[in-house]
């Protein structure tokens, strides 16, 4: 199980405020989830200055390639020594086997099953006859036979994927919405307390913290609200 049990999502509207942002943050036991957009607006840098600051960092960059070229790209992103890194687990397994290989250091490497702005309308475009349920349980189980160190699902998934897999299989949930909060583009949500009783082993919390007129506190009641779930 992951030691951070909170990633504070960033997005490209940070930009060079990231640092500033996280100020409010330092000495909570949260993380930082990097997505697409900072990465490739700050470049590789912003992930060795939220370390600095004392942030674990999930690099969330979502590998879909080829074996070959993935395995590289993993290698790279170990490089910069992100607490967690994922691709995508419809790469197929040999892909999945390939990144787990390249995976070095201390960083855990995880497969995102099926995005949690999708729903089954969404999957039979991808001509799957699966619903959102099934093809996570599928995904999540290809993943771990694969060598991965667990999954990115909804929370409305969590709890299947977590009886279908071992004890220390990291189950990140994004998709995890204070009960005020709005859903905004996110299909399959949950509060955190529900998150947490469902199985996720993290939570990734991005607008309801980073848009609130006081983030520490925000981020303060989501951990309360993880600790309760954990101890009922």
């Amino acid at each position: 199980m992951s030691d951070v049990k909170l990633y504070v999502a960033l997005t490209s509207d940070c930009g060079s405020d990231a640092l500033k942002m996280l100020k409010p943050l330092q000495g909570l036991p949260v993380g930082v989830k990097v997505g697409l957009e900072l990465f490739v607006k700050e470049g590789p840098g912003i992930v060795g200055e939220i370390r600095n600051a004392g942030f674990p960092v999930f690099l969330d960059l979502k590998f879909h390639d080829i074996p070959y070229t993935v395995a590289g790209a993993v290698r790279s992103a170990c490089l910069l020594e992100p607490d967690v890194i994922n691709v995508h687990a419809s790469g197929g397994r040999a892909m999945m086997e390939a990144a787990a290989d390249a995976c070095t250091g201390k960083t855990r490497i995880i497969a995102v099953t099926v995005l949690t702005s999708m729903d089954k309308s969404d999957l039979q475009l991808l001509g799957s006859g699966y619903d959102p349920l099934e093809a996570v349980v599928s995904l999540a189980a290809a993943a771990e036979e694969s060598g991965l160190h667990g999954v990115v699902c909804s929370p409305l998934e969590a709890s299947a994927v977590s009886r279908n897999s071992s004890r220390d299989f990291l189950i990140i949930t994004p998709g995890v919405r204070p009960a005020q909060a709005k859903s905004e583009d996110q299909k399959r949500v949950m509060t955190p307390f529900e998150a947490v009783r469902n199985g996720a082993t993290s939570l990734v919390v991005g607008r309801p913290i980073t848009g609130s007129s006081n983030p520490a506190q925000a981020a303060r009641s989501i951990l309360q609200e993880i600790d309760t779930a954990l101890a009922n």
